[in-house]
């Protein structure tokens, strides 16, 4: 059977095939999630089955297929980004067959040979554009994980004005290479704007401080002093003093023991300072001299 047959008799019984496929997509949950509106799968279906014919129907097969394979490519990634499963993204591929078997089988059941020649034709054409969705959700999927982890970094470390010249950048989490360049540019950005002369680096939500994170925290402190900023760090645990001075690692900068003894400290440095005044109803407030 050549794959003209396939394609004529596929337009042929275009109206059964889509109806018969939508009616095995809808039953496999395609649009239970509510992620899928009706008329957007219907829209897709019928792209999709006009260009498998013409992949199989046309003298430029080739043009064709790439076609299709863009438009598998594009409900793959439109599915990955919409939170479809591996297996919901698969079904809109292999949920044709059946259809086209049984139309297939309609039009040549009396002819064995030219029914196995079709049925193995279309499971081959299916089955690579199967493994061609597979690859772009996963690819898709992969894309929308690291701008994901971009975003919760540049959510995980603000810096936060404390007062007019001095910075506060709480950190959380292990410091690894990626997040150290994020968290440097963050701050860079910052002391430019804000004209800051100190910057508190508070690595209280740090769980553990070895000998590749010191050098991370290095280099930003390296990096705010030549942007005109001194740099102090607070939030040193114990265990964690204990374990530097047991690795050899120096950090060589001011450190606190938390961030209200660095903001004082870096008070102190701009000229200020900070006392308890009585007010005038015998409560107590507070007063930068």
């Amino acid at each position: 059977m050549a794959q003209a047959d396939i394609g004529q008799t596929i337009a042929k019984r275009r109206a059964e095939i889509l109806k018969d496929w939508g009616h095995q997509l809808r039953d496999g949950g395609a649009l239970s999630s509510g992620r899928l509106k009706e008329a957007e799968l219907d829209t897709q279906v019928r792209e999709f089955l006009d260009l498998f014919v013409q992949a199989v129907s046309t003298n430029e097969a080739d043009t064709a297929r790439k076609a299709l394979r863009q438009n598998v490519a594009e409900v793959s990634r439109a599915r990955a980004i919409q939170g479809f499963t591996p297996t919901e993204t698969a079904t809109f591929i292999f949920s044709l067959k059946q259809p086209l078997f049984d139309a297939l089988t309609q039009e040549f059941g009396k002819d064995s040979a030219a029914l196995i020649q079709g049925l193995l034709a279309v499971t081959e054409i299916l089955d690579g554009l199967g493994l061609h969705s597979m690859e772009t959700f996963q690819k898709s999927r992969e894309e929308v994980i690291i701008r994901q982890q971009k975003e919760i970094a540049e959510l995980s470390t603000p810096v936060v004005k404390l007062w007019d010249g001095i910075l506060a950048l709480p950190l959380i989490g292990t410091l690894d290479s990626e997040r150290t360049q994020v968290v440097m540019e963050n701050l860079l950005q910052s002391i430019v704007e804000h004209g800051a002369d100190y910057a508190i680096i508070d690595i209280t939500g740090v769980p553990t401080v070895d000998t590749l994170v010191a050098q991370h925290l290095l280099k930003t402190v390296a990096a705010a002093r030549l942007m005109g900023a001194d740099c102090i760090i607070s939030g040193i645990r114990p265990q964690i003093a204990q374990t530097m001075v047991h690795l050899g690692v120096e950090l060589n900068v001011v450190s606190k023991a938390n961030l209200a003894d660095a903001l004082g400290a870096a008070l102190r440095a701009t000229g200020r300072t900070v006392a308890t005044i009585k007010s005038a109803s015998g409560g107590s407030a507070l007063s930068k001299a």
